[in-house]
Protein backbone atom coordinates (compact mmCIF):
# COMPACT_ATOMS: atom_id res chain seq x y z
CA UNK A 1 0.00 0.00 0.00
CA UNK A 2 1.78 2.86 -0.79
CA UNK A 3 2.60 5.60 1.88
CA UNK A 4 1.11 8.82 2.39
CA UNK A 5 4.38 10.71 2.47
CA UNK A 6 5.03 9.41 -0.87
CA UNK A 7 1.37 10.01 -2.24
CA UNK A 8 2.32 14.17 -1.23
CA UNK A 9 5.60 13.81 -2.77
CA UNK A 10 4.13 12.89 -6.35
CA UNK A 11 3.21 15.19 -8.83
CA UNK A 12 -1.06 14.65 -8.56
CA UNK A 13 -3.59 15.91 -10.80
CA UNK A 14 -5.61 18.46 -9.23
CA UNK A 15 -8.39 15.82 -8.47
CA UNK A 16 -6.27 13.90 -7.01
CA UNK A 17 -4.72 16.35 -4.65
CA UNK A 18 -8.04 17.49 -3.55
CA UNK A 19 -9.14 14.32 -2.08
CA UNK A 20 -6.12 13.85 -0.38
CA UNK A 21 -6.10 17.61 1.22
CA UNK A 22 -9.72 16.11 2.07
CA UNK A 23 -8.42 13.18 3.46
CA UNK A 24 -5.89 14.67 5.76
CA UNK A 25 -8.14 17.17 6.90
CA UNK A 26 -10.53 14.13 8.43
CA UNK A 27 -7.14 12.38 9.62
CA UNK A 28 -6.18 15.67 11.45
CA UNK A 29 -10.19 15.76 12.93
CA UNK A 30 -9.92 12.14 13.92
CA UNK A 31 -5.91 12.20 15.56
CA UNK A 32 -7.01 13.48 18.84
CA UNK A 33 -10.11 10.95 19.38
CA UNK A 34 -7.56 7.70 20.43
CA UNK A 35 -5.16 5.66 19.09
CA UNK A 36 -7.10 3.04 17.85
CA UNK A 37 -9.81 5.23 16.04
CA UNK A 38 -6.40 6.88 14.21
CA UNK A 39 -5.52 3.38 13.70
CA UNK A 40 -8.68 2.14 12.10
CA UNK A 41 -8.83 5.72 9.91
CA UNK A 42 -5.39 5.20 8.35
CA UNK A 43 -6.53 2.33 6.26
CA UNK A 44 -9.31 5.09 5.19
CA UNK A 45 -6.91 7.02 3.74
CA UNK A 46 -5.55 4.53 1.96
CA UNK A 47 -8.47 3.65 -0.02
CA UNK A 48 -9.24 7.31 -0.33
CA UNK A 49 -5.81 7.59 -1.77
CA UNK A 50 -5.70 4.27 -3.43
CA UNK A 51 -9.31 3.12 -4.50
CA UNK A 52 -8.57 -0.08 -2.65
CA UNK A 53 -10.77 -2.95 -1.53
CA UNK A 54 -14.32 -1.50 0.13
CA UNK A 55 -13.54 -3.39 3.31
CA UNK A 56 -12.94 -0.14 5.19
CA UNK A 57 -15.67 0.72 7.79
CA UNK A 58 -15.86 4.19 9.41
CA UNK A 59 -14.34 4.69 13.17
CA UNK A 60 -16.86 5.66 15.92
CA UNK A 61 -17.86 9.25 16.75
CA UNK A 62 -17.64 10.33 13.08
CA UNK A 63 -19.45 13.56 12.05
CA UNK A 64 -22.07 13.92 9.30
CA UNK A 65 -19.64 16.02 7.33
CA UNK A 66 -17.11 13.57 7.01
CA UNK A 67 -19.38 10.63 6.95
CA UNK A 68 -20.74 11.93 3.68
CA UNK A 69 -17.31 12.30 2.60
CA UNK A 70 -16.47 8.82 3.03
CA UNK A 71 -19.97 7.89 1.30
CA UNK A 72 -19.26 9.92 -1.76
CA UNK A 73 -15.41 8.31 -1.79
CA UNK A 74 -16.82 4.95 -1.83
CA UNK A 75 -19.60 5.37 -4.31
CA UNK A 76 -17.08 6.90 -6.32
CA UNK A 77 -15.63 3.32 -7.09
CA UNK A 78 -18.93 1.66 -7.03
CA UNK A 79 -22.08 1.46 -8.84
CA UNK A 80 -24.30 0.61 -5.32
CA UNK A 81 -23.69 0.30 -1.92
CA UNK A 82 -24.91 -1.96 0.68
CA UNK A 83 -24.80 0.18 4.10
CA UNK A 84 -24.71 -2.67 6.42
CA UNK A 85 -20.99 -3.70 4.31
CA UNK A 86 -19.44 -0.93 3.62
CA UNK A 87 -20.38 1.28 7.15
CA UNK A 88 -21.19 -1.05 9.59
CA UNK A 89 -20.74 0.35 12.74
CA UNK A 90 -22.01 3.64 12.13
CA UNK A 91 -25.17 4.20 13.84
CA UNK A 92 -28.73 4.86 11.73
CA UNK A 93 -29.41 7.94 12.66
CA UNK A 94 -26.16 9.32 11.69
CA UNK A 95 -25.94 7.17 8.48
CA UNK A 96 -29.73 8.60 7.53
CA UNK A 97 -28.80 12.22 8.32
CA UNK A 98 -25.85 11.86 5.82
CA UNK A 99 -28.14 10.05 2.74
CA UNK A 100 -31.05 12.55 3.73
CA UNK A 101 -28.64 15.39 2.82
CA UNK A 102 -27.00 13.97 -0.14
CA UNK A 103 -30.20 13.00 -1.10
CA UNK A 104 -31.83 16.60 -0.94
CA UNK A 105 -29.05 17.50 -3.56
CA UNK A 106 -29.83 14.91 -5.90
CA UNK A 107 -26.02 13.69 -5.52
CA UNK A 108 -27.30 10.22 -4.20
CA UNK A 109 -30.85 8.02 -4.18
CA UNK A 110 -31.22 5.24 -1.63
CA UNK A 111 -33.69 3.04 -0.67
CA UNK A 112 -34.27 1.40 2.78
CA UNK A 113 -34.32 -2.37 3.30
CA UNK A 114 -35.74 -4.16 6.28
CA UNK A 115 -34.54 -7.66 7.33
CA UNK A 116 -35.21 -9.84 10.40
CA UNK A 117 -32.30 -11.85 12.01
CA UNK A 118 -32.16 -14.17 14.30
CA UNK A 119 -30.05 -14.03 17.68
CA UNK A 120 -29.73 -16.44 20.14
CA UNK A 121 -30.85 -16.45 23.36
CA UNK A 122 -28.58 -16.94 26.16
CA UNK A 123 -30.00 -20.14 26.86
CA UNK A 124 -29.17 -20.74 23.08
CA UNK A 125 -25.64 -19.70 23.67
CA UNK A 126 -25.24 -22.15 26.69
CA UNK A 127 -26.41 -24.97 23.98
CA UNK A 128 -24.05 -23.83 21.28
CA UNK A 129 -21.24 -24.36 23.57
CA UNK A 130 -22.83 -27.51 25.69
CA UNK A 131 -24.87 -29.31 23.79
CA UNK A 132 -28.95 -29.36 23.54
CA UNK A 133 -30.60 -30.74 26.62
CA UNK A 134 -31.70 -33.81 25.43
CA UNK A 135 -27.96 -34.74 23.87
CA UNK A 136 -26.59 -33.68 27.69
CA UNK A 137 -28.89 -36.27 29.38
CA UNK A 138 -28.05 -38.80 26.62
CA UNK A 139 -24.58 -38.88 26.49
CA UNK A 140 -24.66 -38.77 30.92
CA UNK A 141 -26.72 -41.94 30.34
CA UNK A 142 -24.52 -43.54 27.60
CA UNK A 143 -21.63 -43.24 29.97
CA UNK A 144 -23.05 -44.99 32.61
CA UNK A 145 -22.96 -48.30 30.73
CA UNK A 146 -25.98 -49.80 33.43
CA UNK A 147 -28.05 -46.90 33.39
CA UNK A 148 -28.99 -44.27 35.82
CA UNK A 149 -31.66 -43.59 38.07
CA UNK A 150 -33.41 -40.44 38.26
CA UNK A 151 -31.33 -38.63 41.15
CA UNK A 152 -28.21 -40.05 39.30
CA UNK A 153 -28.89 -39.00 36.33
CA UNK A 154 -29.62 -35.05 37.65
CA UNK A 155 -26.22 -35.15 39.77
CA UNK A 156 -24.81 -36.32 37.16
CA UNK A 157 -25.91 -33.68 34.02
CA UNK A 158 -25.93 -31.37 37.25
CA UNK A 159 -28.81 -29.33 36.33
CA UNK A 160 -32.40 -30.64 37.19
CA UNK A 161 -34.24 -28.02 34.62
CA UNK A 162 -31.86 -29.45 31.89
CA UNK A 163 -32.76 -33.02 33.17
CA UNK A 164 -36.57 -32.74 32.97
CA UNK A 165 -36.80 -30.64 29.90
CA UNK A 166 -33.61 -33.12 27.88
CA UNK A 167 -35.58 -36.25 29.32
CA UNK A 168 -38.62 -35.74 27.77
CA UNK A 169 -36.98 -35.08 23.87
CA UNK A 170 -34.68 -37.67 24.51
CA UNK A 171 -37.36 -40.09 25.47
CA UNK A 172 -39.73 -38.39 22.42
CA UNK A 173 -36.41 -39.32 19.89
CA UNK A 174 -36.42 -43.01 21.49
CA UNK A 175 -32.69 -42.18 22.52
CA UNK A 176 -33.03 -43.88 25.70
CA UNK A 177 -35.80 -45.65 27.72
CA UNK A 178 -36.43 -46.83 31.22
CA UNK A 179 -35.40 -50.45 32.60
CA UNK A 180 -37.15 -51.06 35.84
CA UNK A 181 -35.58 -47.61 38.03
CA UNK A 182 -32.97 -46.84 35.63
CA UNK A 183 -32.83 -45.20 32.08
CA UNK A 184 -30.58 -46.77 29.85
CA UNK A 185 -29.57 -45.87 26.16
CA UNK A 186 -31.05 -47.53 23.23
CA UNK A 187 -28.58 -45.96 20.41
CA UNK A 188 -25.04 -45.86 20.70
CA UNK A 189 -24.64 -42.40 18.90
CA UNK A 190 -27.05 -39.42 18.19
CA UNK A 191 -26.76 -35.94 15.77
CA UNK A 192 -27.33 -33.65 17.90
CA UNK A 193 -29.67 -31.70 15.74
CA UNK A 194 -30.34 -28.82 17.60
CA UNK A 195 -27.30 -27.63 18.32
CA UNK A 196 -26.25 -27.49 15.02
CA UNK A 197 -29.39 -25.44 13.95
CA UNK A 198 -28.16 -22.99 16.50
CA UNK A 199 -24.51 -22.95 15.67
CA UNK A 200 -26.06 -22.24 11.92
CA UNK A 201 -27.80 -19.76 13.18
CA UNK A 202 -25.39 -18.05 15.49
CA UNK A 203 -23.20 -17.57 11.94
CA UNK A 204 -25.83 -16.89 9.26
CA UNK A 205 -28.43 -14.73 12.00
CA UNK A 206 -31.58 -17.43 9.52
CA UNK A 207 -32.50 -20.37 8.93
CA UNK A 208 -35.71 -21.76 7.50
CA UNK A 209 -38.75 -20.34 8.83
CA UNK A 210 -39.74 -23.79 10.00
CA UNK A 211 -36.84 -24.43 12.35
CA UNK A 212 -36.88 -20.26 13.00
CA UNK A 213 -40.89 -20.69 14.13
CA UNK A 214 -39.88 -23.88 16.33
CA UNK A 215 -36.79 -22.51 18.06
CA UNK A 216 -38.67 -19.37 18.81
CA UNK A 217 -41.46 -21.20 20.69
CA UNK A 218 -39.03 -22.91 22.50
CA UNK A 219 -37.92 -19.64 23.47
CA UNK A 220 -34.18 -19.75 21.96
CA UNK A 221 -34.48 -17.69 19.54
CA UNK A 222 -35.32 -13.81 19.47
CA UNK A 223 -36.02 -11.66 16.04
CA UNK A 224 -34.25 -8.44 16.21
CA UNK A 225 -35.22 -6.39 12.63
CA UNK A 226 -32.34 -4.82 10.61
CA UNK A 227 -32.79 -2.05 8.35
CA UNK A 228 -30.02 -0.97 5.93
CA UNK A 229 -29.69 1.18 2.92
CA UNK A 230 -28.81 0.44 -0.84
CA UNK A 231 -26.89 3.81 -2.16
CA UNK A 232 -27.04 4.35 -5.76
CA UNK A 233 -25.04 7.86 -7.48
CA UNK A 234 -27.71 10.30 -8.28
CA UNK A 235 -27.82 12.57 -11.04
CA UNK A 236 -26.04 15.31 -9.63
CA UNK A 237 -23.15 13.25 -8.13
CA UNK A 238 -19.80 14.61 -7.33
CA UNK A 239 -16.66 14.32 -5.21
CA UNK A 240 -17.54 17.36 -3.18
CA UNK A 241 -20.58 18.32 -1.47
CA UNK A 242 -20.98 21.88 -3.24
CA UNK A 243 -22.03 25.33 -0.84
CA UNK A 244 -25.65 25.69 -1.18
CA UNK A 245 -27.04 29.30 -0.15
CA UNK A 246 -29.67 30.08 1.48
CA UNK A 247 -30.60 33.59 1.01
CA UNK A 248 -29.92 35.65 -1.94
CA UNK A 249 -28.31 38.99 -0.55
CA UNK A 250 -27.05 42.83 -0.99
CA UNK A 251 -23.90 41.64 -1.15
CA UNK A 252 -24.33 39.05 -3.69
CA UNK A 253 -26.29 41.05 -5.93
CA UNK A 254 -23.80 44.32 -5.97
CA UNK A 255 -20.84 42.01 -6.39
CA UNK A 256 -22.82 40.01 -9.05
CA UNK A 257 -21.50 36.36 -7.14
CA UNK A 258 -25.13 35.14 -7.38
CA UNK A 259 -24.07 34.29 -10.83
CA UNK A 260 -22.16 31.23 -10.17
CA UNK A 261 -24.01 30.92 -6.89
CA UNK A 262 -25.87 27.21 -5.84
CA UNK A 263 -28.94 27.84 -4.27
CA UNK A 264 -30.69 25.56 -1.94
CA UNK A 265 -34.40 24.82 -3.35
CA UNK A 266 -37.65 25.34 -1.06
CA UNK A 267 -38.66 22.23 0.62
CA UNK A 268 -42.42 22.47 0.48
CA UNK A 269 -43.08 19.25 1.99
CA UNK A 270 -41.18 19.85 4.89
CA UNK A 271 -43.30 20.21 8.09
CA UNK A 272 -43.39 23.34 9.79
CA UNK A 273 -41.55 23.23 13.27
CA UNK A 274 -44.44 22.21 16.05
CA UNK A 275 -46.28 24.62 18.22
CA UNK A 276 -46.74 23.97 21.71
CA UNK A 277 -50.08 25.73 21.19
CA UNK A 278 -53.40 24.79 22.82
CA UNK A 279 -56.38 22.80 21.41
CA UNK A 280 -59.93 22.44 21.56
CA UNK A 281 -61.43 19.08 22.72
CA UNK A 282 -63.84 17.52 20.21
CA UNK A 283 -66.69 18.14 21.95
CA UNK A 284 -65.43 22.10 22.40
CA UNK A 285 -65.81 21.10 18.52
CA UNK A 286 -68.94 19.56 17.80
CA UNK A 287 -70.73 22.15 20.70
CA UNK A 288 -69.87 24.85 18.21
CA UNK A 289 -71.32 23.24 15.34
CA UNK A 290 -74.51 22.59 17.36
CA UNK A 291 -74.26 26.26 18.67
CA UNK A 292 -74.31 27.62 15.15
CA UNK A 293 -77.51 25.43 14.01
CA UNK A 294 -79.10 27.12 16.77
CA UNK A 295 -78.39 30.76 15.86
CA UNK A 296 -79.18 29.66 12.59
CA UNK A 297 -82.83 28.83 13.57
CA UNK A 298 -83.06 31.62 15.48
CA UNK A 299 -82.57 30.98 18.93
CA UNK A 300 -81.10 32.42 22.22
CA UNK A 301 -78.64 30.66 24.72
CA UNK A 302 -79.63 30.01 27.93
CA UNK A 303 -77.60 30.90 30.80
CA UNK A 304 -76.46 27.51 32.35
CA UNK A 305 -73.94 28.03 35.10
CA UNK A 306 -75.88 26.68 38.15
CA UNK A 307 -74.83 22.71 37.96
CA UNK A 308 -76.46 22.71 41.84
CA UNK A 309 -80.25 23.10 41.67
CA UNK A 310 -83.07 22.61 44.01
CA UNK A 311 -85.51 19.32 43.93
CA UNK A 312 -88.00 22.30 42.93
CA UNK A 313 -86.17 23.54 39.59
CA UNK A 314 -84.94 19.95 38.77
CA UNK A 315 -88.11 17.80 39.50
CA UNK A 316 -91.38 19.57 40.66
CA UNK A 317 -92.12 22.46 38.73
CA UNK A 318 -91.53 19.98 36.03
CA UNK A 319 -94.53 17.89 36.98
CA UNK A 320 -91.84 15.18 38.26
CA UNK A 321 -93.71 13.19 41.22
CA UNK A 322 -91.97 13.50 44.44
CA UNK A 323 -92.16 9.48 44.32
CA UNK A 324 -90.62 9.42 40.84
CA UNK A 325 -87.58 6.81 40.58
CA UNK A 326 -85.31 9.31 38.94
CA UNK A 327 -85.37 11.06 42.43
CA UNK A 328 -83.45 8.46 44.30
CA UNK A 329 -80.50 8.11 45.25
CA UNK A 330 -78.99 5.76 42.81
CA UNK A 331 -79.82 8.08 39.62
CA UNK A 332 -79.43 11.63 41.90
CA UNK A 333 -76.45 13.16 43.34
CA UNK A 334 -77.31 14.82 46.20
CA UNK A 335 -75.57 17.50 47.89
CA UNK A 336 -74.66 16.81 51.59
CA UNK A 337 -73.50 20.52 52.98
CA UNK A 338 -75.79 22.72 52.99
CA UNK A 339 -78.64 19.53 51.95
CA UNK A 340 -81.71 22.19 51.52
CA UNK A 341 -81.92 25.55 49.46
CA UNK A 342 -84.25 27.99 50.03
CA UNK A 343 -87.66 28.72 49.08
CA UNK A 344 -87.88 29.59 45.52
CA UNK A 345 -87.42 33.74 45.28
CA UNK A 346 -86.42 36.86 43.34
CA UNK A 347 -82.64 37.36 43.74
CA UNK A 348 -82.81 40.36 41.00
CA UNK A 349 -84.63 43.68 41.86
CA UNK A 350 -86.09 44.42 38.69
CA UNK A 351 -87.69 40.47 39.34
CA UNK A 352 -91.39 41.35 39.88
CA UNK A 353 -92.54 37.77 40.32
CA UNK A 354 -94.79 36.05 42.62
CA UNK A 355 -92.46 33.25 43.80
CA UNK A 356 -95.21 31.77 46.68
CA UNK A 357 -97.95 31.82 44.23
CA UNK A 358 -95.68 30.05 41.76
CA UNK A 359 -94.62 27.41 44.69
CA UNK A 360 -98.52 27.13 46.05
CA UNK A 361 -99.56 26.63 42.51
CA UNK A 362 -97.17 23.55 41.68
CA UNK A 363 -98.08 21.98 45.17
CA UNK A 364 -101.93 22.20 43.87
CA UNK A 365 -101.32 20.71 40.89
CA UNK A 366 -99.08 17.70 42.15
CA UNK A 367 -101.68 17.05 45.54
CA UNK A 368 -105.02 17.95 44.47
CA UNK A 369 -104.93 18.83 40.51
CA UNK A 370 -105.07 22.20 39.07
CA UNK A 371 -105.84 23.67 36.03
CA UNK A 372 -108.19 21.17 34.80
CA UNK A 373 -105.69 18.71 36.26
CA UNK A 374 -106.64 15.76 38.68
CA UNK A 375 -102.59 16.24 39.40
CA UNK A 376 -101.24 13.17 41.11
CA UNK A 377 -103.38 12.85 44.42
CA UNK A 378 -100.40 12.33 46.92
CA UNK A 379 -99.13 14.77 50.16
CA UNK A 380 -96.84 16.88 48.72
CA UNK A 381 -93.83 17.80 51.07
CA UNK A 382 -92.22 21.14 50.59
CA UNK A 383 -88.90 19.99 51.85
CA UNK A 384 -88.43 17.23 49.24
CA UNK A 385 -88.61 19.89 46.92
CA UNK A 386 -85.79 22.11 48.77
CA UNK A 387 -83.58 19.53 48.92
CA UNK A 388 -80.17 20.55 46.61
CA UNK A 389 -78.62 18.50 44.19
CA UNK A 390 -76.53 17.78 41.20
CA UNK A 391 -78.80 19.57 38.33
CA UNK A 392 -79.98 15.70 36.45
CA UNK A 393 -80.96 17.98 33.43
CA UNK A 394 -80.83 21.71 31.63
CA UNK A 395 -84.77 20.87 31.41
CA UNK A 396 -84.45 23.14 34.51
CA UNK A 397 -82.96 25.40 33.56
CA UNK A 398 -85.60 25.78 30.60
CA UNK A 399 -88.30 25.56 32.91
CA UNK A 400 -87.09 29.01 35.09
CA UNK A 401 -86.76 30.59 31.69
CA UNK A 402 -90.08 29.89 30.77
CA UNK A 403 -91.14 31.39 34.31
CA UNK A 404 -89.07 34.16 33.06
CA UNK A 405 -91.05 34.79 29.79
CA UNK A 406 -94.73 34.66 31.86
CA UNK A 407 -93.22 38.22 33.11
CA UNK A 408 -93.43 39.18 29.85
CA UNK A 409 -97.16 38.75 29.32
CA UNK A 410 -99.25 42.00 27.37
CA UNK A 411 -102.99 41.69 27.77
CA UNK A 412 -102.37 37.70 28.61
CA UNK A 413 -100.13 36.98 25.28
CA UNK A 414 -96.70 36.32 25.82
CA UNK A 415 -94.24 36.80 22.91
CA UNK A 416 -92.89 33.59 20.91
CA UNK A 417 -89.47 32.30 22.13
CA UNK A 418 -87.08 29.98 20.91
CA UNK A 419 -84.24 28.72 23.68
CA UNK A 420 -81.39 26.65 24.14
CA UNK A 421 -78.38 25.08 26.17
CA UNK A 422 -75.69 23.00 25.69
CA UNK A 423 -74.06 22.00 29.42
CA UNK A 424 -73.03 19.96 32.02
CA UNK A 425 -75.54 17.37 33.72
CA UNK A 426 -74.63 15.09 36.44
CA UNK A 427 -76.49 11.72 36.98
CA UNK A 428 -75.44 8.35 39.60
CA UNK A 429 -74.87 5.97 36.29
CA UNK A 430 -72.54 2.92 36.51
CA UNK A 431 -69.60 4.06 34.67
CA UNK A 432 -68.90 1.46 30.89
CA UNK A 433 -67.85 2.11 27.38
CA UNK A 434 -71.45 4.62 26.60
CA UNK A 435 -71.95 5.96 30.18
CA UNK A 436 -70.36 8.57 32.44
CA UNK A 437 -71.81 9.94 35.78
CA UNK A 438 -71.66 13.44 33.78
CA UNK A 439 -72.09 14.29 30.01
CA UNK A 440 -73.40 17.09 28.19
CA UNK A 441 -76.89 17.60 27.05
CA UNK A 442 -77.93 19.65 24.17
CA UNK A 443 -81.66 21.07 24.64
CA UNK A 444 -84.20 23.35 22.73
CA UNK A 445 -87.29 24.86 23.66
CA UNK A 446 -89.89 26.96 21.28
CA UNK A 447 -93.00 28.52 22.73
CA UNK A 448 -95.31 29.76 20.54
CA UNK A 449 -99.39 29.37 19.46
CA UNK A 450 -100.78 27.01 17.89
CA UNK A 451 -97.90 24.32 17.71
CA UNK A 452 -98.98 20.66 16.70
CA UNK A 453 -96.84 17.32 17.17
CA UNK A 454 -96.88 17.33 13.26
CA UNK A 455 -95.02 20.45 13.60
CA UNK A 456 -92.34 18.83 16.19
CA UNK A 457 -91.99 16.16 13.87
CA UNK A 458 -91.03 18.48 10.78
CA UNK A 459 -88.25 20.89 12.88
CA UNK A 460 -86.80 17.76 14.30
CA UNK A 461 -86.14 16.96 10.33
CA UNK A 462 -85.36 20.11 9.66
CA UNK A 463 -82.70 20.11 12.72
CA UNK A 464 -81.19 17.30 12.06
CA UNK A 465 -81.09 17.67 8.85
CA UNK A 466 -78.54 20.34 9.11
CA UNK A 467 -75.87 18.04 10.21
CA UNK A 468 -76.52 15.46 7.47
CA UNK A 469 -78.76 13.23 9.50
CA UNK A 470 -81.95 11.84 7.54
CA UNK A 471 -84.62 9.64 7.53
CA UNK A 472 -85.36 10.06 11.13
CA UNK A 473 -88.14 7.53 12.57
CA UNK A 474 -90.39 8.29 15.41
CA UNK A 475 -91.21 6.39 18.71
CA UNK A 476 -93.95 7.12 21.49
CA UNK A 477 -92.03 7.55 24.86
CA UNK A 478 -93.36 8.88 28.30
CA UNK A 479 -91.53 11.91 30.06
CA UNK A 480 -93.19 13.38 33.44
CA UNK A 481 -93.48 16.78 32.04
CA UNK A 482 -94.18 16.28 28.21
CA UNK A 483 -97.03 14.59 26.10
CA UNK A 484 -96.90 13.40 23.91
CA UNK A 485 -93.64 12.31 23.66
CA UNK A 486 -91.24 10.79 21.12
CA UNK A 487 -87.68 9.05 20.85
CA UNK A 488 -86.07 9.74 18.01
CA UNK A 489 -84.13 7.73 16.25
CA UNK A 490 -81.96 7.26 12.98
CA UNK A 491 -80.55 4.41 10.68
CA UNK A 492 -76.61 4.43 11.20
CA UNK A 493 -74.70 2.74 8.27
CA UNK A 494 -71.64 2.21 10.20
CA UNK A 495 -73.34 0.12 12.78
CA UNK A 496 -76.23 -1.74 10.65
CA UNK A 497 -78.98 -0.46 12.44
CA UNK A 498 -81.27 1.91 13.82
CA UNK A 499 -80.05 4.08 17.06
CA UNK A 500 -81.74 6.51 19.30
CA UNK A 501 -80.22 10.01 18.79
CA UNK A 502 -82.89 12.63 20.92
CA UNK A 503 -85.88 12.65 22.88
CA UNK A 504 -88.93 15.19 22.43
CA UNK A 505 -92.13 16.45 23.23
CA UNK A 506 -94.65 19.04 24.09
CA UNK A 507 -94.54 20.40 27.75
CA UNK A 508 -97.42 19.46 29.87
CA UNK A 509 -100.41 22.32 30.99
CA UNK A 510 -99.29 21.32 34.56
CA UNK A 511 -95.93 22.21 34.03
CA UNK A 512 -96.76 25.59 31.88
CA UNK A 513 -99.58 26.87 33.46
CA UNK A 514 -98.58 27.11 37.04
CA UNK A 515 -95.91 29.82 35.72
CA UNK A 516 -98.48 32.03 34.52
CA UNK A 517 -98.42 31.23 30.73
CA UNK A 518 -101.41 31.45 28.40
CA UNK A 519 -103.35 28.05 28.22
CA UNK A 520 -103.27 28.20 24.04
CA UNK A 521 -99.51 28.60 24.39
CA UNK A 522 -97.39 25.41 23.66
CA UNK A 523 -93.93 24.63 23.94
CA UNK A 524 -91.45 21.94 22.24
CA UNK A 525 -88.88 20.64 24.50
CA UNK A 526 -85.89 18.30 22.39
CA UNK A 527 -82.54 17.13 23.64
CA UNK A 528 -79.99 14.84 22.94
CA UNK A 529 -76.07 14.39 24.19
CA UNK A 530 -73.15 15.90 23.00
CA UNK A 531 -71.09 12.99 23.21
CA UNK A 532 -72.84 10.61 21.34
CA UNK A 533 -72.50 12.47 17.82
CA UNK A 534 -68.95 13.47 18.70
CA UNK A 535 -68.01 9.85 19.33
CA UNK A 536 -69.58 8.87 16.21
CA UNK A 537 -67.74 11.73 14.19
CA UNK A 538 -64.45 11.11 15.69
CA UNK A 539 -65.09 7.39 15.52
CA UNK A 540 -64.33 6.87 18.99
CA UNK A 541 -65.92 3.46 20.64
CA UNK A 542 -65.69 4.27 24.43
CA UNK A 543 -66.43 7.31 25.83
CA UNK A 544 -63.43 6.92 28.44
CA UNK A 545 -61.03 8.09 25.58
CA UNK A 546 -62.98 11.37 25.26
CA UNK A 547 -63.45 12.56 29.29
CA UNK A 548 -61.74 11.74 32.26
CA UNK A 549 -58.08 10.36 33.34
CA UNK A 550 -57.54 7.96 30.14
CA UNK A 551 -57.70 10.78 27.61
CA UNK A 552 -54.91 10.82 25.41
CA UNK A 553 -53.77 14.02 25.22
CA UNK A 554 -51.96 14.51 22.08
CA UNK A 555 -55.13 12.49 20.27
CA UNK A 556 -57.14 16.02 21.78
CA UNK A 557 -54.35 18.13 20.20
CA UNK A 558 -54.20 16.30 16.70
CA UNK A 559 -57.91 15.89 16.13
CA UNK A 560 -59.19 17.05 13.61
CA UNK A 561 -62.24 20.49 12.32
CA UNK A 562 -65.47 19.05 12.25
CA UNK A 563 -68.38 19.62 10.14
CA UNK A 564 -71.53 18.00 11.48
CA UNK A 565 -73.26 17.92 7.97
CA UNK A 566 -70.11 16.43 6.32
CA UNK A 567 -68.69 12.86 6.32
Amino acid sequence: MTDIDSTSSQDPDPDTLRTTQTVETINRRFYRVCSKQRQSFLSIICHATQRSSPETMAPPGITTEDLITLILQKLSSADQLQSNEGFPHVPFESLKAALDRLASRSMVTYEQVEREEALLEPEAETIVSHGSHEARVFEAVRKAMSGLSIQELEKEVGDKTVTKLGSGKAFKEKWIKKDGNSIVALVDSINDVTRDQLRTIQERRTHEPKIIADLKKRKLLKMQKIISFKIRKGPKFALELVKEETDLTAEMLASGSWKNATFKPYNFKALGAEQNAGALHPLNKVRQEFRQIFFEMGFTEMPTNQFVESGFWNFDALFVPQQHPARDLQDTFYISDPKTAGRPRAVDPEDKRDYDEYLENVKQVHQNGKFGSIGYRYPWAEEESLRLVLRTHTTSVSAAMLHKLALKSVNGRVPPARYFSIDRVFRNETVDATHLCEFHQVEGVIADYDLTLGGLMEFMDQFFGKMGVTNLMYKPAYNPYTEPSMEIFSYHEGLGKLIEIGNSGMFRPEMLEPMGLPKDLKVFGFGLSLERPTMIKYGISNIRELLGHGVDLMAIQRNPAVRLDKN
